[in-house]
């Protein structure tokens, strides 16, 4: 029997553990001491604006998890890797998935028991529970991180083209499901995440700001107004529409083009 002894979990001058969910704690650091002199003073504003690097690590005992491609850093313990591909036919229709959703087409798995520490990033970590999205939640491109191996992932079409098309958010997504816990990164912290939860209604977003909703909402493009006149007079033009029962992510400051910059003195 082996036994890891590490201060990953312990609370440090630099670091701490500031979440927990499932299998995966996430370690931040609060403060980056092995900078360079020149670049000390932009490292301490950047971490008060909570511009920090985060690690998750996934503490294994037996369970599964898997991971985007690239993102291992660690293996403490008795933990073996695998991929996500059963034979040539797998193969392919994984690569094609990857190349209409924009992600990695091998998103390797890793088992037994031990530690699994995952790269450093700039980017914040968000952690959902499938539970709490009815076992189904569809992503933004590019934001899978990690899940625990009870949870499955496939490819999931837009309801129709013309929301593809106008609403700039592609015509496929990444569509996660079972029961587990999913890791995202996030362009946003939490705490700027909007949550919309729907009962047999709507929601209207000016831009493509959603980055996760429910796999049973119905995704659309719609004019402003029932009138083409009018939605031109209204200066919003076309919005992405969630019709339905489910929930909404909505990072509504993350690369917004609509926000107005400070003016300058």
């Amino acid at each position: 029997m082996t036994m890891i002894n590490t201060n990953l979990f312990e609370s440090t001058e630099t670091h701490k553990i500031v979440d927990k969910a499932g299998i995966f704690s996430v370690l931040e650091y609060e403060k980056d001491i092995s900078v360079e002199q020149e670049k000390a003073q932009s490292a301490y504003f950047a971490s008060q604006m909570n511009i920090r690097k985060r690690q998750v690590i996934a503490n294994l005992q037996g369970n599964a998890v898997t991971i985007q491609s690239g993102t291992m850093q660690m293996m403490i313990g008795d933990v073996v890797a695998s991929t996500n591909v059963n034979g040539v036919g797998d193969l392919m229709k994984k690569f094609v998935g990857s190349k209409v959703t924009g992600e990695t087409a091998i998103k390797p798995k890793y088992t037994g028991k031990g530690l699994l520490v995952l790269e450093p990033t700039y980017k914040y970590i968000i952690m959902e529970s499938l539970g709490d999205w009815n076992g189904k939640m569809v992503i933004e491109d590019g934001l899978f991180l990690a899940c625990e191996g009870s949870v499955g992932m496939s490819v999931s079409m837009r309801n129709t083209l013309s929301s593809a098309a106008l609403g700039g958010e592609g015509l496929f997504n990444t569509s996660l499901q079972g029961e587990g816990v999913v890791v995202l990164e996030s362009p946003v912290p939490k705490e700027e995440l909007i949550v919309v939860d729907l009962d047999d209604d709507v929601v209207k977003i000016d831009g493509s700001m959603a980055i996760a909703w429910s796999d049973t909402l119905q995704f659309t493009v719609e004019r402003t107004t029932k009138t083409l006149i009018g939605s031109a007079a209204s200066g919003e033009g076309l919005v992405n529409v969630y019709r339905g029962t489910g929930r909404v992510l909505i990072a509504p400051v993350a690369q917004n083009p609509f926000i107005r910059k400070p003016l300058s003195k």
